[in-house]
């Protein structure tokens, strides 16, 4: 890398940490600090929940089923296309209004206040845990970026580097600073996508015709994949979007409940067909360019998938705009990464310690964020799988608590004891078949399972105590 490119990166990463250092100041509370103090538009809304969701783990995930399976991985973010409208006129409606009322600041605090303190709490634990695995995918998406860039750069470096820029700014700045950088990283992003990253890579590649004679026709089919991919994508990733601490934060912190759903409507479209089909296609380029023995000592046999598009730009961009689109590509990661950090604090933080009323609770809060941060940096080096590390950390999530969570929604008498006793069968069971690696039935996904036994395990509980 030249050091045009390498001053391009180093003053995006600055002005990343700059913007932390402004809110810092900014930050007067914990209101402040974890739902922004209420008062954020819809655009900077929609522009930070497509950022937090299509970040990382999606644009290097999406680079690698494009390798793997070409045009048809776009399915992977029309689930998110669904999940973001369904929640938009189902979720929102129904939660803005009452959480302003109640000055909520987190998304358990919604289920202690249909609920019990005991459903949050454990609801707090599990929201816990699996932003705390998804903020790790998002380091090690950061540091496979950077470790197949820069020269000398081996992957444990990356990701202590990657860490400490990403927990640091969050850190200092709270929500403010993570939804006003999504904006610039998501800007970043589609700007050094559209304009620099696709185009010189399909004329680098050799254009239609390379692909065309180089990859299966079914690359470029949106039919090559499996009924059941498609099953197992909706439910682990539709779900996510009642349940998400980080899109709660997002609903609190808009200013009222038509920016909220505006800025879903927008983050929608933006995932699908937009970002959806830009990180496959890049992915299936690099594809080509493997094939092809573009990039020197690679093959499909000795490349990881989720590497091929790092290697492909660093390969094909002139200097000056390989510093562009790897800044866009660290943009889409940590505003992913920084979201979820902010997550997992908020739940420990209110929903677990209960000390968001203490008199030094931001500074709490900020010393609590660095600590998660540093455990997830921790875990993101026993780490492979990007894409593999932040769908697991969906599982978990999804099937501990969206059946209590659609209780709550639309049930008229929601039940305590069985939404705690459905929130552990759902979590532990999908992590039993996750760790244990069964051979499930019709290949699906061990999320499926973990959600219906949790419904089962309600539905039964919520009929015995009703009739004691």
């Amino acid at each position: 890398m030249s050091w045009i490119d390498l001053s391009i990166f180093i003053v995006y990463l600055a002005a990343m940490l700059g913007v932390g250092f402004y809110f810092l100041r900014k930050n007067k509370n914990t209101e402040d600090y974890y739902v922004g103090g209420r008062k954020l538009s819809s655009i900077h809304i929609g522009l930070s929940v497509v950022a937090t969701d299509v970040g990382g783990g999606f644009s290097i995930g999406l680079g690698g089923l494009g390798f793997t399976m070409g045009l048809s991985g776009s399915w992977l973010l029309f689930t998110g296309l669904l999940g973001a409208w369904l929640s938009g006129v189902l979720l929102i409606p129904r939660i803005s209004e009452l959480a302003r009322l109640k000055g909520f600041l987190s998304f358990p605090q919604y289920l202690e206040h249909v609920f019990d303190k005991r459903v949050a709490l454990i609801a707090g634990i599990i929201s816990a845990i699996g932003y705390l695995g998804f903020t790790s995918s998002q380091i090690l998406a950061g540091a496979k970026l950077a470790s197949s860039t820069f020269d000398g750069l081996n992957l444990e470096n990356a990701l202590l580097i990657m860490g400490v820029i990403a927990v640091g700014y969050t850190v200092l700045g709270g929500l403010k600073a993570v939804i006003y950088t999504d904006t610039i990283q998501w800007i970043i992003l589609m700007a050094g996508l559209v304009f620099v990253g696709i185009p010189i890579s399909y004329f680098s590649i050799g254009g239609m015709e390379a692909i065309k004679s180089t990859i299966e026709p079914e690359f470029l089919s949106l039919r090559n994949i499996s009924w059941q991919q498609i099953i197992n994508w909706m439910f682990t990733i539709i779900p996510i979007w009642f349940i998400g601490m980080t899109l709660y934060q997002r609903i609190y912190a808009a200013k009222n409940t038509r920016a909220a759903q505006q800025g879903w409507f927008i983050a929608g479209l933006f995932e699908y067909p937009i970002m959806a089909f830009m990180g496959v296609i890049l992915g299936m380029f690099a594809r080509v360019a493997v094939e092809n023995g573009m990039l020197a000592g690679y093959s499909i046999t000795n490349l990881d998938a989720e590497m091929g598009l790092p290697l492909l730009l660093k390969t094909v961009l002139p200097v000056g705009f390989l510093g562009i689109v790897l800044s866009a590509y660290f943009s889409a990661i940590m505003s992913t990464a920084d979201s979820c950090l902010m997550a997992a604090s908020g739940n420990i933080l209110t929903d677990v310690l209960k000390k968001h009323d203490s008199p030094n609770s931001l500074r709490f809060s900020q010393f609590l964020t660095l600590i998660i941060g540093g455990v997830a940096l921790l875990l993101a080096l026993k780490m492979s799988s990007v894409l593999e590390l932040m769908l697991h950390s969906y599982s978990f999530m999804v099937s501990g608590m969206i059946v209590p969570v659609l209780a709550a929604l639309f049930t008229k008498h929601p039940n305590s004891r069985s939404a705690l006793l459905a929130m552990i069968a759902g979590g532990t069971s999908t992590l039993i078949l996750i760790i244990g690696n069964f051979n499930l039935p019709l290949q699906l996904d061990a999320n499926i399972f973990g959600i219906s036994f949790s419904a089962l395990v309600y539905a039964i509980s919520h009929m015995f105590f009703t009739k004691v």
